[in-house]
């Protein structure tokens, strides 16, 4: 039996595998849980899994940077250690990775079914692949290819440095830099509160009323109506000007964000789009967009706009990555 999870800020997802007579990894049992309702993830583990269930390999797909195998996760006060797992589990085999690291792995192996090409001028190439996710946070790996296989690698770079590339985009850099003390990544305006980000700028810049289905930002009612789910459906279904345009700015800066990951690992294989924001704005990002963002890169331009991009509708990739993690 194997024990598999998908850590992050907002949800815990915990699933024990084993194999069917073919010998493949399935599912057997499958649980999620809301991680900021839980002091520590040993207290979500203890509800999980039965005290005399014995486990072959243990892995764990983290929203935050592993360091000798332990995490301090990025939007939780919760520091998690193998070796401290590996006692509790009472298992030998116990590996974190990185969330987007075991994103990599699921996204090679979910069903084809479960992925939408959005570039219709795509060509199949072998290669290095880039993987991209925005959600709680904003997570990018690499699955390095060696000629034969893939190897996943992790990587922090949602939290580089935001580079604009239009005048609009230039407000928004000055905009966010007065919101966050100066240093302004990525994740700030691609993940699930960079709707609220975006959504403020426009309004205060006086490009559209504020929205009354909207809470304000600093309302008791901001969290509890999840005032980002709710711009980016406004934003979907073009009831509201200010909605709208956040999303399309979304849509445009990942995008933009995903070729820049392209080309730093020269990704021929392809680009996989995963996270659960995506699957919910997809007819956004199969309007033309996200791809003209994703190819505008000056001389680079052909090169990217013949390469795969992606969309995985698959909301368990990561945790299917960690389960298959030792089973390859």
């Amino acid at each position: 039996m194997i024990l598999a999870g998908d850590i992050g800020g907002t949800k815990t997802v915990l699933a024990l595998y084993g194999r069917n007579n073919q010998g493949e990894l399935q599912c057997e049992f499958e649980q999620t849980y809301f991680s900021a309702e839980y002091p520590h993830f040993h207290d979500i583990l203890s509800v999980f899994i039965p005290a005399d269930t014995t486990l072959n390999a243990a892995c764990f797909g983290i929203a935050g940077p592993i360091v000798e195998q332990r995490c301090q996760i990025t939007n939780l006060p919760w520091l998690i250690d193998a070796a401290e797992l590996s006692i509790k589990l009472r298992c030998n085999r116990v590996k974190l990775l990185n969330d987007l690291e075991a994103t990599a792995i699921g996204m090679l192996n979910i069903p084809s079914e479960d992925l939408v090409e959005l570039n219709p001028s795509a060509q199949r190439q072998q290669g290095n692949i880039a993987v991209i996710a925005a959600g709680t946070g904003l997570g990018e790996a690499i699955l390095y290819w060696d000629g034969q296989r893939h190897h996943p690698m992790a990587t922090e770079g949602g939290h580089c440095d935001f580079a604009p590339q239009t005048q609009q985009q230039d407000l928004l850099l000055s905009y966010l830099r007065k919101q966050f003390n100066g240093h302004v990544s990525w994740e700030r305006v691609l993940s699930g509160a960079g709707f609220g980000h975006l959504y403020d700028f426009l309004v205060d810049i006086n490009y559209a009323p504020a929205c009354p289905a909207v809470p304000a930002a600093n309302s008791v009612n901001a969290l509890s109506d999840d005032r980002n789910a709710i711009i980016s459906r406004l934003g979907l279904n073009v009831e509201d000007r200010g909605c709208a345009e956040a999303l399309r700015l979304f849509v445009e800066l990942y995008g933009a964000e995903a070729g820049n990951l392209a080309l730093k690992c020269l990704a021929t294989g392809g680009v996989y789009i995963g996270g659960g924001i995506a699957p919910k704005i997809r007819p956004v990002l199969e309007n033309g967009d996200f791809l003209r963002a994703f190819s505008d890169k000056g001389r680079f331009q052909t090169l990217l706009s013949g390469l795969s991009v992606k969309l995985s509708l698959n909301p368990n990739t990561a945790l299917i990555g960690a389960a298959h993690y030792f089973s390859d």
